[in-house]
């Protein structure tokens, strides 16, 4: 039975306050750390394991905020999901808030590169479909304004 695709990942932050967020780079973007979820795996479990994998980072270092989770849905094209009968299908993007201690050295393995960036609100337009949006939610809820399901 097909599953919609869901992919997990983390918005990693430095200090608190804040002082910096760490982002991914593809050929052609930003993105944050995060993969599908595998069979069995938990949300959480999932995107720790990505965040890991991707970054060298271990799950130990990161502190997650139990109260945030960012859920975005989109549609994907249906021939990267193997089936080409089907389609398009809703994506399933959630995105955790994790806290670690320092802006750690990123040993990248699936990205060309990666970089932290200042957390400075209002933060300036880096990718409008899930990048902004997710960080918009994180300002919002640190200020107390928004609503995080």
């Amino acid at each position: 039975m097909f599953q919609e695709p869901k992919s997990c990942g983390v918005l990693l932050v430095c200090g608190d306050p804040i002082q910096s967020f760490l982002l991914m780079k593809h050929e052609d973007r930003w993105d944050l750390p995060k993969g599908h979820v595998d069979p069995g795996e938990t949300e959480i479990e999932c995107a720790l394991r990505e965040t890991e994998e991707e970054t060298g980072i271990s799950r130990e270092k990161i502190r997650l905020d139990s109260k945030f989770r960012y859920v975005q849905q989109y549609e994907v094209q249906s021939a990267r999901y193997g089936n080409k009968t089907h389609g398009p299908f809703l994506k399933t993007l959630i995105i955790f808030l994790g806290y670690v201690d320092r802006e750690y050295e990123i040993h990248v393995t699936e990205h060309v590169g990666a970089r932290w960036f200042r957390w400075n609100p209002p933060l300036k337009p880096i990718q409008a479909r899930t990048i902004d949006p997710v960080l918009l939610s994180v300002q919002n809820y640190l200020c107390g304004k928004g609503f995080v399901r």
